[in-house]
């Protein structure tokens, strides 16, 4: 077990654990505001550990115990947080397992680093959502607010409520997947459940439509949540990793 520090080349300091074992690795890629402490990803490197598996989690800067604050961060400078661990931290191609917004980084990272893919696992990946969901969804009222005083704060379930920055969603348009055509050529697995309230079907469904590849699959589980975190989830999860692994 490797637990340390990693400075990026834009002077981030991020928080990681590795274990060493066997190739393709396995990374995860955490969601918007969580950490390398969440119930998947320990699951996963527990899964890892048994397997055998190369393993590695990591916080994004402004998440966990990374430098930086959370409202200073966009998806850009987590997606450059995320090359950054996966190029400096692990060797040859890699299985990422992304997660909400860790989905919409594994397919910038599939995009930015084919190389270095050997396949991937999405739970319930949120693509695109400071522009479709959030600003989307933002009343005339929030985006005035945001455009003249540079946040809006939005309620959350998960704890304090969510602060948006001006710069979160406009920086985010540069970083748009489902505007142009995206060809993996690794397998895909999506997994999403139907009572996800914070990712809805619909957007599951538009990046299977999306995506270009020779092996792209799309799983339902009904009645799971946005969490995908129950037992029959996470067997699923790893089930799924072990699916990839034994295509790629």
């Amino acid at each position: 077990m490797d637990d340390g520090m990693l400075t990026t080349p834009e002077d981030r300091r991020l928080a990681y654990n590795r274990i060493e074992g066997a190739g393709p690795g396995v990374v995860f890629l955490g969601g918007f505001k969580s950490d390398k402490e969440g119930t998947k990803a320990l699951h996963l490197e527990a899964w890892a550990r048994a397997a055998g598996r190369a393993f590695l989690r990591f916080d994004y800067s402004g998440h966990g115990t990374s430098s930086g604050e959370f409202t200073e961060g966009t998806i850009g400078d987590w997606a450059a947080d995320a090359s950054a661990a996966i190029l400096a931290l692990t060797e040859g191609p890699q299985v990422l397992v992304g997660s909400s917004m860790g989905g919409w980084i594994s397919l910038l990272m599939a995009r930015q680093h084919p190389e270095r893919l050997a396949g991937l696992v999405t739970i319930a990946a949120a693509p695109d959502f400071t522009e479709d969901s959030m600003w989307a969804g933002f009343s005339d009222a929030q985006k005035a607010e945001l455009v003249e005083t540079g946040q809006v704060a939005l309620p959350s379930e998960y704890g304090e409520p969510y602060i948006i920055t001006r710069r979160l969603i406009e920086e985010g348009r540069d970083q748009l997947v489902l505007r142009a055509p995206l060809e993996i050529s690794v397998p895909v697995r999506m997994l999403q459940g139907t009572a996800d309230a914070d990712v809805d079907m619909s957007v599951a469904l538009r990046l299977l439509d999306h995506l270009e590849g020779p092996d792209i699959r799309l799983q339902l589980v009904k009645g799971a949540d946005h969490r995908f975190s129950d037992e029959t989830c996470l067997a699923l999860i790893t089930t799924t990793v072990e699916e990839v692994l034994g295509h790629a």
